[in-house]
């Protein structure tokens, strides 16, 4: 990838934009730890960061936007730093919802949601609502999400229908697979983008990125900007799409 990050992007890459882009957001734990702060510190200032790729997105004219914000693993973390995210999500959603309606940008959300807080459950439903006819990017966040869980999901909502001889097993196709997981509605990602560095999948999207250009940055999330952002549809942009053909 360049060393020096684009101000815009080039025709070629305009001109070769993704569809869907994935994220995984990472490194706010490691951007404070780095500055002396708290990890709820950079998980603030990772919220700045989320605004700025929305918008990015928005104005490039992206059709879906898919952020990977709290995994059903983070569960596991510190009761304190959970209570955080949660309360970061309701401030980001109502301080936000103005802002992204004047963009169009609608909203959505995939994971078990029920198990967040009643009050973000509430704030989320109250944003989709509000934001339901916008016509621009549309925002999908991954909130108490696992991969395979929601494979198993899938899995156990087809056995049940082959069960009431609903379907035969010659209708389990790849299709209807995908109609049975949180990203039903949605396209597959057309590039997943993994900030931190780290070299792995976490459980994101396993079914949905099998054919997405991955795009690792080194770049922790917090400073992940615009700039850095177009960076990654450049290398996008210079990657030859095979889908396993010559």
């Amino acid at each position: 990838m360049p060393t020096t990050a684009p101000s815009a992007l080039s025709p070629e890459a305009a001109k070769a934009l993704p569809r869907h882009v994935a994220v995984i957001m990472d490194g706010n734990g490691r951007w404070a730890k780095s500055r002396g702060l708290s990890r709820i510190e950079g998980h603030r200032r990772g919220a700045d960061t989320v605004r700025q790729v929305i918008e990015t997105a928005g104005e490039l004219g992206i059709g879906y936007l898919t952020l990977y914000a709290f995994s059903s693993e983070n569960w596991s973390r510190p009761q304190k730093e959970v209570d955080a995210l949660m309360n970061f999500l309701s401030e980001f959603i109502k301080k936000e919802t103005k802002r992204l309606k004047k963009n169009r940008v609608r909203f959505r959300t995939i994971g078990q949601i029920d198990r967040l807080p009643q009050k973000a459950q509430r704030d989320i439903e109250r944003a989709r609502a509000e934001l339901d006819e916008c016509d621009g990017l549309t925002l999908i966040v991954a909130l108490s999400y696992g991969s395979r869980a929601e494979i198993v999901q899938a899995t156990r909502a087809i056995a049940e229908k082959l069960h009431r001889g609903e379907i035969v097993s010659e209708d389990i196709t790849e299709e209807l697979v995908s109609a049975h997981l949180h990203t039903a509605e949605f396209p597959d990602p057309d590039l997943l983008i993994r900030t931190s560095g780290e070299m792995r999948i976490s459980n994101f999207l396993l079914w949905q990125i099998s054919y997405a250009e991955l795009v690792i940055t080194p770049t922790l999330w917090p400073d992940f900007d615009r700039p850095a952002f177009l960076d990654c549809l450049e290398e996008f942009a210079r990657r030859d799409r095979r889908y396993g053909g010559l």
